[in-house]
């Protein structure tokens, strides 16, 4: 059986305590002295329940003060296994000041279950720990909309505050999100099926949680392995003792220590059991080398075809959990995988206000503020963004004198300088102009628009009443990028807005009818729309462009085509699994017949938009939802009028 990590997070007494406990006691996971001891202590406070149900709260609120105030303060861990899976359960507080222990509770989560008071609906901090789960890449969420017993369980309520939280979590970057109603105290939709919803026709919490697909998130690609500890017990052995990080090893293999850059061949894998055939992502394991080259703790095994970055600045999402602020003047330990090095924070770019999700100005982080800075370290690190591997992405700060942890990490990629940054604008400018037709007095650049033309744009916009715009889909194939798009166009038509859809199967027997699905023919594919798209955007067009493009280069060469806050990158975002369900054009079992070859999700990788302007996740909303907040976003930035 595999394993399922999950956390509860929300607003004070939406339930989370009383769901967890429901689960545990109606699918009979609690021991009979536990349970004894919970209808004892119910008993004595007079908490039984009509139904001789005891307190189920107290089933994860351990503390006393827990139990006296009836809040949760700390994590509680509570482990149980249905026939089809295991689980652990982190039950976190739900109080602002102990955001801290929410991050810690989710930081190894698959999923998050955020819980909504029926009779309150979406609170701050129900939005606060849905950001939280979005930063810490949780790929799914359940919303489970409890207390449903309190409203008499109508159908309306369940859907106003469904269709709220998607308006919020359309900012977030989450692959899935579920919607189920539920009353933890009576147990409707926890386990077993309620009779009182016939109006829900989705799965039970319990159910959602057995089935729920979370192979597909982990990093089964990038081979990293943290060295721990050397293993030499006599002359005749020497090993490498850790836990692989991502991906599998196996003897055989060539790797690559770093930071050293030597090469070896992987000679035997092994555990206290003997020796393996192979290793996967969390297994903890020896090995062991054909070479004698120098490893040590806080080095890293890599194959030599796919390294981690290697840097000493990086920027970073952090939460800050110490009481003591920021401090900027002075050096911390960064402890990443089994690599502790000295840091210091020299930049805070911005810090967060979880509650509009707004970047604000700042000098310093207090606790249980997030805010993005960037770090540099005394001895380079291994890592990739957080986004792609999360045990490679995250760390830790440590204050050195009290050896306190102070805040957790995330790291987002690379710290560029200015000189660095204005060196990727050039490069940007540069291949814009080489992929520009030629003619004199026209030049191209992220931010300028062509000089010479006969009828200039801004003429154009004034006539029409709008101003033109790039509106840029991007997904897997069978996201709903078309079906979308072309709903949103005659919507803006009807409205009198002049627009062009530049859709996949126009272009694939004429413009790009030479093009096959290889990676230089995706990025050519892209460079040719873009150079159309321009052409329109320049007649006045509000040009809506739905492409895979599965390269985050390709998107941003095109948005250096067009003006700044002109480009709007939607990213269509749905899971491989929906997408095949879906598979209206038949790819997915073309390419499982062999007929299509490096086809995007399936065999070749797709790089997801670090910040797109628009997120919609079509397997939760409407077609008329994704066109709404589509073009809401249009309005809001004044492209088309409301």
């Amino acid at each position: 059986m595999d394993l399922l990590r999950f956390t509860t997070a929300g607003s004070v007494d939406d339930g989370k305590s009383t769901l967890i406990g429901r689960l545990l006691y109606d699918s009979k996971s609690i021991f009979e002295d536990q349970l004894a001891a919970v209808e004892e202590a119910s008993r004595a406070r007079g908490m039984t329940g009509d139904d001789n149900v005891p307190n189920l709260a107290l089933f994860t609120d351990g503390l006393r003060a827990e139990r006296e105030q009836g809040i949760t303060i700390d994590v509680a861990y509570r482990y149980f296994a249905t026939p089809r899976r295991k689980f652990i359960i982190a039950d976190t507080p739900g109080h602002v000041q102990y955001t801290r222990n929410m991050v810690t509770g989710a930081s190894t989560a698959d999923l998050a279950i955020i819980l909504l008071d029926a009779q309150r609906g979406v609170q701050t901090q129900s939005k606060r720990h849905g950001f939280i789960a979005s930063l810490l890449g949780i790929p799914h969420v359940v919303v489970a909309v409890n207390k449903m017993d309190l409203v008499d369980y109508r159908e309306d309520v369940f859907d106003a505050f469904r269709r709220e939280y998607l308006d919020f979590a359309a900012k977030l970057d989450v692959k899935d999100i579920e919607f189920i109603p539920v009353s933890a105290l009576r147990g409707d939709n926890v386990v077993e099926r309620s009779e009182r919803t016939p109006w829900y026709q989705g799965p039970t919490l319990l159910h959602h949680l057995e089935s729920v697909n979370v192979a597909a998130d982990r990093n089964l690609r990038d081979f990293r392995f943290p060295v721990q500890t050397v293993i030499r017990p006599d002359p005749s052995f020497r090993g490498f003792a850790g836990t692989v990080a991502s991906g599998a090893v196996r003897p055989g293999e060539e790797i690559l220590a770093l930071p050293a850059g030597t090469r070896s061949r992987v000679a035997s894998v092994t555990t206290f059991d003997g020796d393996l055939d192979e290793a996967r992502a969390g297994e903890a394991v020896v090995v062991t080398l054909e070479d004698e080259i120098d490893v040590s703790r806080g080095d890293m095994l890599v194959r030599p075809g796919n390294l981690p970055s290697v840097e000493t600045a990086v920027e970073a999402m952090v939460c800050w959990m110490d009481e003591e602020p920021l401090q900027r003047e002075r050096h911390y330990l960064l402890r990443h995988t089994t690599r502790e090095v000295k840091a210091f924070v020299d930049e805070l770019v911005y810090r967060v206000d979880v509650d509009t999700l707004h970047r604000e100005d700042a000098d310093t982080l207090g606790l249980n503020d997030i805010g993005r800075v960037r770090v540099t370290t005394a001895a380079p690190l291994f890592f990739d963004p957080y986004r792609v591997n999360h045990e490679t992405g995250a760390f830790v700060l440590i204050d050195p004198y009290s050896n306190a942890t102070v805040a957790a990490g995330m790291i987002r990629g690379a710290a560029r300088s200015p000189d660095e940054v204005a060196e990727r604008a050039a490069r940007l400018e540069r291949s814009a102009n080489a992929a520009s037709a030629s003619g004199a007095g026209r030049s191209v650049s992220p931010n300028v628009t062509w000089e010479g033309l006969n009828v200039p744009r801004e003429d154009r916009e004034r006539r029409q009443g709008h101003e033109a715009a790039v509106v840029w889909f991007t997904g897997l194939s069978g996201s709903g990028k078309s079906t979308v798009a072309r709903a949103l166009e005659r919507e803006l038509f009807e409205g009198g807005v002049g627009t062009m859809l530049l859709d996949g199967d126009q272009v694939r027997h004429g413009l790009n009818g030479d093009l096959g699905f290889s990676p230089d023919d995706r990025r050519e594919n892209v460079r040719r729309i873009g150079e159309v798209a321009r052409l329109f955007f320049e007649s006045g067009a509000v040009t809506l462009c739905t492409f895979v493009s599965p390269y985050r280069a390709d998107r941003d060469r095109v948005r250096a085509l067009v003006p700044g806050g002109r480009f709007f990158e939607v990213h269509v975002d749905v899971d491989v699994e929906t997408a095949k369900a879906r598979d209206p054009k038949g790819v997915y079992a073309k390419a499982e017949r062999g007929e299509i070859q490096n086809l995007t999700g399936v065999s070749a990788p797709y790089e997801a938009p670090d910040a797109p302007e628009i997120t919609l996740r079509t397997k939760d909303m409407s077609v008329d939802e994704a066109v709404a907040a589509v073009r809401a976003a249009l309005v809001a930035a004044g492209v088309v009028p409301e």
